[in-house]
């Protein structure tokens, strides 16, 4: 369905946030990328966050992500701010939680705006504030056996 050019904020009358999620299963970057389709983006920004094979000059085995209870609420807060703060035509965010291996998606979000340097700063906002607010913690396990959390 193709909406009408939103001009700086102005919103549009369906709601942009399109899809959020904190899943234990694996995510998709089609599926994040589709939800922000919309006729009147002239620009879409994406960001796929990976499991990396190593962390601080350590080599990283596996790692698993657990969600607070308020997760999602606290994901909805940060797009809705996003959303208030930028013209934003679609978003998209979702974080898995459970078990990782290297290579694995974290965390996938996307944002679709009329202009590419909207979609870029939006899609930048949204995923600097998902990691700094949304009560998602990291337990990183090493190849040496040590293990860290990071951000509880």
């Amino acid at each position: 369905m193709a909406n009408t050019y939103l001009h700086p904020g102005e919103r549009a009358a369906e709601d942009p946030i399109r899809l959020l999620a904190i899943r234990d299963t694996p995510l998709s970057v089609d599926e994040v990328f589709r939800a922000v389709g919309d006729d009147a983006a002239g620009g879409t920004a994406l960001f796929v966050g990976t499991v990396r094979d190593h962390d601080r000059g350590s080599d990283v085995a596996a790692l698993g992500y657990t969600g607070h209870p308020s997760a999602e609420a606290e994901l909805r807060k940060v797009a809705e701010k996003v959303v208030a703060d930028f013209p934003v035509r679609a978003l998209a965010a979702v974080h898995r939680v459970g078990d990782l291996a290297v290579g694995d998606l974290a965390v996938v979000v996307a944002v679709s705006c009329a202009h590419r340097g909207e979609a870029f700063e939006a899609c930048r906002r949204l995923i600097d504030d998902l990691k700094e607010r949304v009560p998602i913690w990291k337990q990183q396990k090493f190849t040496d056996g040590t293990e860290e959390w990071v951000g509880a």
